[in-house]
C-alpha cells in the first residue's frame, strides 16, 4: 500500500472526529516538535556539550604540553599560534567526530519512530508524508549545523586563549598573518560542511529504508571509513576527487600560496550533490513505504538496492565528469610536482629560519631555491605516492658567494600531503629546536608538512 492510500485513512480520520485540522499541519509546528524531540534526547544533549566544550579544553591541554602531536598537520606550530589548534581539531573531525555526528542524528532520525512505533499516530495527526519527511530533515541539520559550530568555535577559542592571533605557517612555508589566518581558518570549516551535509543525507536514506536496524544508525560512519580508506589507496585522480570524502582533505589547499582550490571546489560540488541525491532518495523510499502494516519497518532490501545503485551511477558519472573537465590521469603526484613544492617550502621557512635566528633578511630571489627529488633511489616510475623520495635541496647562500645543500626524506601519501624529515646538515635541519638569545624555539627546516596539488598545473 502506497502513502497516497495511507493518507486517505488518516484525512478520514480527522474528519470523522470533528477536529478542526482537516488540512495538514503547518511545516513550522511539526519542526519545533521534532527540534524538541532532538534536544531532549540524552545522546544530543551529550553531543552538545562534548563539541562546545571538548575541543576548546583539548586545545588548550594539548598546548600547555611539551610535546605536541607533529604527526597531526598543523600539530607542529599549536605552540606558535593559536590559528594551528582548530586546524588539528578540523583534521579528527573530518576523520571521527563529524561522521559520529551525522550517524547519532541523522541515522536515527527517521529510526527512532520505528523503534517505539510511533509513526501511524505520527501520520493521523500531521496528515502529510512530505511535511513529517521535511521537518525531521531540517530538524536533524539544524542540529548538526549546532554541532558543526560548537568544534569550530570551541576550538578557535582555545587555541587564541593558549596561544593568540600569531602568524600561521602554511603548507608551503610562507607566513600568514593573524587575519589571513582567521580567515581561512573560518572558510576551511565552512568547506567541511558540504561532506557533512552528504554523509547526513546518506544517514536520512539509511534511516529511512533500514528503519530500526542498526545499520541504518551506522551507514554514515561506514560510508566515511569506507571513504577513508579508499583516500589511502593508490587511485587515479579523477575517481579520489569524485569521492564526497576528499573535500574532508581538500581544505588544506587554503593554505598553500598560491591556494589550491580546484581539488577544493570539486570536492565541495560533488559533496552538494550527493547531499541533494541521497535526500531526494530517501524522500522516494519515505513517501512509497507502507505504514499500514506494523511488521514492516522500513523499505528492507529493496529500498537499500535502490539507494545504492542511484549512489552508485552519481559516482561514476561523476568520476568521468571530473576525468574530462581536469584532464588529470594517474596518481597525480609526479616528480616535477614533489621537486616544485619541496624548494618552495624549503625556501620560504629558510627565511623564517634567518629572523628566528636574527640573521639578515633575505629573499628567495636571493637564494635561487632549487630540489632534486627521486624516488626509490631512481629506480622505477618517479611519480606516486610513497615514503622512498628523497630530495637534495640546494640553494645560494647570500652573502659568501656558495651553494648549499640539505637532504630530506620525504613521506608522500596518495591525497598529495607529504612530511619532509631533514637528514643534514646539522647546522640547518639536524636538530628540533634552535637557539636564539639564550631560548629555543622549534627549528622549522627540522620538519615541514607540504602538499602536491593533484590536478595537472
Amino acid at each position: 500500500m502506497t502513502a497516497t492510500v495511507a493518507d486517505a485513512p488518516a484525512a478520514r480520520a480527522g474528519a470523522g472526529t470533528g477536529t478542526a485540522g482537516r488540512r495538514p499541519v503547518p511545516v513550522a509546528r511539526i519542526l519545533r516538535f521534532e527540534l524538541l524531540k532532538q534536544f531532549s534526547a540524552w545522546r544530543v544533549r551529550l553531543l552538545i556539550g562534548l563539541c562546545w566544550l571538548g575541543p576548546g579544553l583539548m586545545v588548550f591541554a594539548i598546548d600547555q604540553q611539551s610535546t605536541l602531536p607533529s604527526d597531526t598537520l598543523f600539530g607542529r606550530w599549536m605552540h606558535a599560534t593559536g590559528w594551528a589548534g582548530p586546524l588539528v581539531v578540523l583534521g579528527f573531525a573530518g576523520t571521527w567526530a563529524l561522521p559520529l555526528v551525522t550517524s547519532m542524528v541523522a541515522g536515527d532520525v527517521f529510526a527512532s519512530e520505528d523503534r517505539i512505533g510511533t509513526w501511524r499516530h505520527l501520520l493521523i495527526a500531521v496528515r502529510s508524508h512530505r511535511r513529517i519527511f521535511a521537518a525531521k530533515a531540517v530538524a536533524s541539520l539544524a542540529v548538526i549545523g549546532l554541532l558543526v559550530a560548537g568544534l569550530a568555535l570551541s576550538s578557535i577559542v582555545g587555541g587564541l586563549l593558549a596561544e593568540g592571533s600569531q602568524p600561521l605557517v602554511g603548507l608551503d612555508g610562507h607566513l600568514l598573518s593573524g587575519p589571513d589566518a582567521a580567515g581561512d581558518v573560518l572558510l576551511a570549516w565552512l568547506c567541511v560542511l558540504a561532506p557533512t551535509l552528504a554523509l547526513a543525507a546518506v544517514g536520512l536514506l539509511g534511516s529511512v529504508a533500514l528503519g530500526r536496524s542498526p545499520m541504518g544508525l551506522l551507514l554514515p560512519m561506514l560510508a566515511a571509513l569506507g571513504m577513508q580508506v579508499a583516500q589511502m589507496l593508490p587511485l587515479p585522480v579523477a575517481v579520489r576527487l569524485a569521492l564526497p570524502g576528499y573535500a574532508f582533505i581538500s581544505w588544506n589547499g587554503l593554505f598553500a600560496a598560491p591556494q589550491q582550490l580546484g581539488p577544493l571546489l570539486i570536492g565541495v560540488g560533488v559533496s552538494l550533490l550527493w547531499a541533494v541525491v541521497a535526500t531526494a532518495l530517501a524522500y522516494l523510499v519515505f513517501v512509497r513505504r507502507d505504514f499500514t502494516n506494523l511488521n514492516n519497518d522500513g523499505a528492507g532490501r529493496r529500498a537499500l538496492t535502490l539507494g545504492v545503485l542511484p549512489l552508485a551511477g552519481v559516482l561514476a558519472a561523476t568520476v568521468g565528469l571530473v576525468a574530462v573537465a581536469t584532464d588529470a590521469g594517474g596518481s597525480g603526484i609526479t616528480q616535477a610536482k614533489v621537486q616544485r613544492s619541496v624548494a618552495t617550502a624549503f625556501a620560504h621557512l629558510y627565511r623564517y629560519q634567518q629572523a628566528q635566528m636574527r640573521q639578515p633578511p633575505v629573499t628567495e630571489a636571493q637564494l635561487q631555491t632549487v630540489a632534486a627529488c627521486d624516488k626509490s633511489e631512481g629506480l622505477g616510475a618517479q611519480q606516486g605516492s610513497g615514503n622512498d623520495w628523497r630530495c637534495t635541496v640546494s640553494w645560494n647562500v647570500p652573502g659568501y658567494n656558495s651553494t648549499a645543500q640539505a637532504i630530506y626524506q620525504l613521506n608522500v601519501t596518495a591525497n598529495g600531503r607529504y612530511t619532509a624529515d631533514g637528514d643534514g646538515p646539522v647546522q640547518v635541519n639536524g636538530y628540533f629546536l634552535i637557539l636564539t638569545g639564550g631560548k629555543a624555539s622549534p627549528n622549522p627546516l627540522w620538519q615541514f608538512d607540504g602538499n602536491v596539488d593533484l590536478l595537472p598545473g
